[in-house]
């Protein structure tokens, strides 16, 4: 792994893989309900969760961290392109821990989005996110640069320091200061 502060340590990012697995499948019925047979995303949070475990490697998984990513050009509705995007970025774990943050970002946007008329929906998509994180969990996520600050990785100045995503990490990483 790199020297990036994005990276995290193989033992963190399989601690916090299972973390990001968990909350991109508290959506993927979003995005399965218009695409029942596009199994990517689903594939996506067994491999974060099989990294988690120690079954696969951090290499293995770098070369197919964007096959989820792919299957949102499969569906139409907003929720279901994020619930992809959010198991995406949960396989994106095994590559560097800071993906863990864009995959629960997304996830609340994807909870968000799928519930218009409750505005509080994705704060809270993020406090059940913050609820079930572990103690090592946040130990690790606490490692990491604050949105914005490093711009070599998911963190930096790119989509997810945008608008709604940004606006849930920085959520997140507030409540795990």
């Amino acid at each position: 792994m790199t020297g990036s502060p994005q990276s995290l340590s193989e033992a963190e990012r399989r601690i916090v893989a299972v973390w990001a697995a968990d909350c991109a499948e508290r959506v993927l019925p979003l995005f399965e309900r218009e695409a029942p047979a596009e199994s990517r995303p689903r594939d996506a949070i067994a491999r974060a969760r099989a990294f988690a475990r120690g079954e696969l490697d951090a290499a293995g998984e770098i070369r197919r961290r964007f096959v989820a990513g792919r299957a949102a050009a499969s569906v139409n509705g907003s929720p279901a392109i994020a619930a992809a995007r959010a198991a995406a970025q949960a396989a994106g774990v095994a590559h560097m821990g800071a993906h863990a943050l864009g995959a629960t970002a997304y996830a609340a946007r994807a909870a968000e989005l799928a519930t218009a008329d409750r505005p509080d929906a994705g704060l809270d998509e993020i406090r059940w996110q913050l609820e079930h994180l572990s103690l090592e969990g946040r130990v690790a996520l606490r490692k990491l640069p604050m949105l914005g600050e490093d711009a070599a990785g998911p963190l930096g100045p790119g989509l997810l320091a945008r608008g709604a995503l940004g606006t849930s990490i920085r959520h997140i990483q507030a409540a795990i200061r």
